[in-house]
């Protein structure tokens, strides 16, 4: 066993032995979704002022939009979310690269199989070159999609990784 899960098991056991929650229902309680990066240095529960049980937080690399599809349809459709936050950060990976150098990395790390698997499966990095207008762009995907109805409410976030504020963009 790693040291990793090591410390999952031992914090597992000591999260659990004062767990009360176990009541909660399935639907989150507040009705919201908060998409946002999978970047360690956010806390989404702390950040955001998400209790246990209020929300469904979604986390991918840069908080896209198109890549929480999926789970932004199933947290509406079947569990009742009627709200979006989507917080993107400042200091975000996906800021740094392009395409092609995720492309690149892979085949030098990985080999020309893993490329081509990459290239079959024709996977977008979905990086961006500029903060405030990826959120922008991910609130008008979200808001243009048929599959995220004109009832639930959208807006858009810059968390500040070096202060923990967030700001509202749109």
């Amino acid at each position: 066993m790693t040291t990793i899960q090591k410390n999952v098991e031992a914090a597992s056991e000591k999260y659990s032995s004062a767990f009360t929650k176990g009541h909660l229902a399935l639907p989150p309680a507040k009705k919201y979704l908060v998409l946002t990066c999978m970047d360690a240095r956010i806390d989404p529960a702390s950040a955001f002022g998400i209790d246990l049980g209020d929300a469904h937080v979604i986390r991918n690399a840069g908080a896209s939009a198109v890549d929480a599809l999926r789970s932004i349809v199933i947290s509406e459709q079947l569990l009742g979310t009627n709200e979006i936050v989507l917080v993107k950060h400042t200091g975000c990976g996906m800021l740094t690269f392009k395409n092609e150098d995720a492309y690149g990395l892979v085949a030098k790390n990985l080999g020309s199989e893993a490329e081509a698997e990459l290239k079959s499966r024709k996977l977008d990095f979905l990086a961006f070159p500029e903060l405030e207008s990826a959120v922008k762009e991910d609130v008008a995907f979200l808001k243009s999609s048929k599959l995220v109805p004109d009832s639930v409410a959208v807006s858009g976030w810059i968390y500040e990784v070096e202060t923990g504020k967030t700001k509202r963009v749109v």
